[in-house]
This record gives C-alpha cells, sequence and structure tokens, in this order.
C-alpha cells in the first residue's frame, strides 16, 4: 500500500489527505483481480521471461518518458532528473505528470504510449507482473543492501519486478509534554502491554482522555492491522497469495484492539479529520502508532500542541520482538514495453543507489528545505543513521526523526508480495474490523466471517 513521499498529487495538503492517498494507491487492486495479472500465475511472459539486462552502452543516448504522479514530489524527482542529464548528457527524460491509477492498466493491456518506468505503489506491482520486466538481475549487485521487506514485496515467482525505492517505518508518534506532565516516561514503553498500562496512566491523569489512537476508517484500519502484522513477519497473504488471517500473530493484535476498546483507551477517529486533529490538540489522545509520515501532523496541522510531539520505535509483541513494521511504499517499474528500458532503469538506479541521486531526493531541496522526511530510503548505504539526508524536525521539538526512523527500519521484517485483492478485502476484514471496535464482533468472529468472505469471493473467485 503505498503512500510515501509524494503519493497521488503532493498538493500543500497531501500529508493531511495521507490515508486518501493510500486508498488511491491501492485502489486498482480489486479491477486487476477481476481483469488482470494473478500474483499466483507462473505462466505469461512476467512469470519468466523478459528479464532486463544490465546496458552496455558506456556512452548511452536516447530518450525516455518517465511518469510520476503530480505535486511536490515531482517537483523533487524533476530537480533531481536533472542531476541524472548532468551525469547522462546523452539521456533526455521527458518527465510526465500522470493519474497512474486510471491511465496503467489500459496503457499496459493495449501496448499504446507505454512509458519507460512508471512510480508505483507497492500493492499494484504483483498485479502488473505480466507487464513488466523482471529486473533481478539488475538489482543483483545492490540487493543484499536493500531492506528485506522491500525486496520481497517486490518479488513474485522468484523475479524482481521493482526498484524498491522508499521504507515507511512504522512509529510511536506521543505527546511528549503530555507524558512528562503525567509523569509518564516513554522509554519505559516496550511492548503493546506497556503501551495499555501507560495509557491508563494517563487516564488517571487526566480523566476522559482516550489515549490511543483507534482508526475508524476502514482501509487505514486495515493497513494500519497490516503494520502491526508486519512486526510477526507475516500479512495478510504469503508469498503463494494464499490467505494467512486465522494464525496467532491476528489473534493478539485484534486482542489488543478490541481490549484498547473495552477499556475505554482509544479515540475512535479517522487520520487527521478534524475530530482527530481536536484530540490530538486537547491532549485527549497522546499516543499514535502509525508510519513515519504521521509527522506531517506536527508539522502542518497542529497547533496546540505543535512542538510537543516525538517520536519512538513501536512497541512489539513480545519481549525482544521487532520494534516496527511497514506501513505503506512505492518502487520504481519498467514495462516491458518500454521503448528504452535500459535508460530508464539508469535512472532509477541513479535516483536509488547513487549517492548524488538519493541525496538529490532525501535531501534538503527547493520544495522542502529541511530535506524529504515522511519516509527513508530502502537503500540502506543511502539510510545510514550517522549520515541523515533530512534534517531535524523542529515542529517535533528537534528531534533527529532520521535517525529513529532509520534504526526502525532496521528492525522490520521481511514481507511478501501484496496480492491483487487486498484493496477488495477492504470490505470484508476493514468493515469487520470497524464493527469490531464498535463492539459488535469479536476478534475471533472478525478473523472467521473475513476469512470466509475474502476467501469465497475474492480468493477463489480469481
Amino acid at each position: 500500500m503505498n503512500p510515501t513521499l509524494g503519493r497521488s498529487g503532493r498538493s500543500a495538503r497531501f500529508f493531511a489527505r495521507r490515508g486518501t492517498a493510500i486508498a488511491a494507491a491501492a485502489a486498482l487492486a480489486a479491477g486487476l483481480s477481476a481483469c488482470g495479472p494473478d500474483i499466483g500465475s507462473d505462466s505469461g511472459p512476467g512469470a519468466g521471461g523478459a528479464t532486463l539486462e544490465v546496458p552496455a552502452d558506456t556512452a548511452p543516448k536516447g530518450e525516455i518518458t518517465i511518469w510520476d504522479r503530480s505535486g511536490d514530489l515531482f517537483k523533487v524527482f524533476d530537480a533531481a532528473i536533472k542531476k541524472f542529464t548532468e551525469k547522462y548528457p546523452g539521456i533526455t527524460v521527458h518527465h510526465e505528470a500522470v493519474d497512474i491509477d486510471s491511465k496503467l492498466q489500459n496503457t499496459l493491456i493495449t501496448g499504446t504510449d507505454v512509458p519507460d518506468g512508471v512510480f508505483l505503489d507497492d500493492a499494484k506491482v504483483g498485479g502488473y507482473v505480466d507487464h513488466l520486466y523482471n529486473l533481478k538481475d539488475v538489482l543483483a549487485p545492490y540487493t543484499k543492501d536493500i531492506a528485506k521487506q522491500k525486496v520481497d514485496v517486490n518479488t513474485v515467482n522468484g523475479g524482481i519486478y521493482g526498484v524498491p525505492f522508499d521504507l515507511d517505518p512504522g512509529l510511536l508518534f506521543y505527546n511528549a509534554k503530555a507524558l512528562s506532565a503525567a509523569g509518564i516516561d516513554p522509554n519505559g514503553i516496550k511492548t503493546y502491554d506497556d503501551l495499555l498500562a501507560a495509557a491508563k496512566k494517563y487516564q488517571q491523569y487526566k480523566p476522559g482522555a482516550k489515549p490511543i489512537h483507534l482508526e475508524q476508517d476502514a482501509f487505514n484500519s486495515q493497513l494500519q492491522l497490516e503494520m502491526y502484522a508486519s512486526q510477526f513477519g507475516t500479512s495478510l497473504a504469503g508469498a503463494d497469495g494464499q490467505l494467512r488471517l486465522d494464525s496467532a500473530p491476528y489473534q493478539q493484535i485484534l486482542t489488543w484492539l478490541d481490549t484498547v476498546r473495552k477499556d475505554g483507551l482509544g479515540t475512535r477517529a479517522e487520520y487527521l479529520k478534524p475530530s482527530d486533529v481536536g484530540a490530538l490538540d486537547s491532549g485527549d489522545e497522546v499516543f499514535y502508532p502509525w508510519a513515519m509520515w504521521f509527522d506531517y501532523a506536527p508539522q502542518q496541522q497542529l497547533t496546540a500542541t505543535k512542538g510537543d510531539w516525538r517520536a519512538m520505535a513501536l512497541p512489539s509483541w513480545s519481549d525482544g520482538g521487532a520494534r516496527s513494521g511497514a506501513m505503506g511504499g512505492s518502487s520504481f517499474v519498467i514495462p516491458k514495453d518500454a521503448k528504452n528500458p535500459q535508460l530508464s532503469w539508469l535512472l532509477y538506479q541513479f535516483l536509488t543507489f547513487d549517492q548524488a541521486g538519493y541525496t538529490a531526493v532525501y535531501g534538503p531541496n527547493e520544495v522542502y528545505p529541511g530535506g524529504t522526511n515522511t519516509s527513508i530510503p530502502a537503500y540502506q548505504p543511502a539510510a545510514d543513521p550517522a549520515k541523515p539526508l533530512f534534517q531535524p524536525i523542529d515542529a517535533m521539538g528537534g528531534q533527529d526523526l532520521w535517525q529513529t526512523a532509520v534504526e526502525a527500519g532496521q528492525e522490520i521484517p521481511g514481507g511478501a508480495p501484496i496480492p491483487v485483492w487486498w484493496d477488495g478485502a477492504v470490505d470484508y476484514l476493514g468493515t469487520d474490523l470497524q464493527k469490531m471496535l464498535d463492539g459488535s464482533m469479536t476478534p475471533q468472529q472478525v478473523i472467521d466471517q473475513a476469512g470466509k468472505d475474502i476467501q469465497t469471493n475474492l480468493i477463489d473467485r480469481k
């Protein structure tokens, strides 16, 4: 699912719509499950052929068309592309702002005006493999240095179909000023049981407060659920595309969320909608387990508590467990019908693995003077905790979020390709999760009912 730097249009209010951007990021999945390729397919060119080869030309020349979404990140990439053409003056890049969600599918199916490269949400890579180059060979020199979770979500039947770009580690955002007033040391929060205890203590300090965020949007609640599951190294589907909802990790996560509800410890609100912002600014909601792109809130939306917020690693589900999970992400893909696929590989190689390229994207730039701070690079040499690409965030009390996020990113376990039916599952799992938070379903009922519906209506009907 995707959201990381710059999805869907990067307008001035983009980050406020991050949840909506994520929904748009996966919106095509249900359609693909009906008329597109199957991530479990073992036939067709995407499953075993069309492997891109390393360019041999030492002075490459030609033109490429690259699709990105409009908005702020488009401008960041545009500036970085200028750095690329300084290195490769023989390559002309036509950088186009495109509504990828509405245009890409038909373009790939018809083979008409196919771009040479596309910025694509990780949620969609698995559904498009029949139309994409297998990048396993060109990525071989870098694979061992890429975050495992990102390699895994781009891997289908042994092929790698996306150049892993960004990493979106989950973090626990907290109101440091409010917790200090309540006598709560956030460093004592090591597990989710500790978080419950801290929330109860805060509620004693501020009666009526509901300290922990409980997401009210079905899509975003399912996305957050996957962040929690990622901490276990699991997800809604395995590498074979089969459902694994009926498992101990999901039982534990859902039971914890239900406990937050039953104990009156959760603020039920949609991500950064007015009721959510109001509870954050009033000090009633002081814990927010979310992807690092929540840092938009203290920077752009919060007023009364601006400067009070900090971020730390997520709690673990057991002593010694992983303290982060992935929540969103994007990669670069190269269509098989591209006219100059090797030239587009050179561009993506530059943006992702060349210091000049990833510094141009993440470092201080005209769009983000302090650097782009809503994700971190998936390429681990670029994500060096000692060499920050973006600056400390004043709206978070000057916290060095770079180091916090990089260290959290290193804890994310491996993953699996996101199935083409993931978005369609929101109608079942996301909806039933909301019913549980309403108090009308139990965790086991969610697992049983949503699992049955997903299997019958999405997986078996492919």
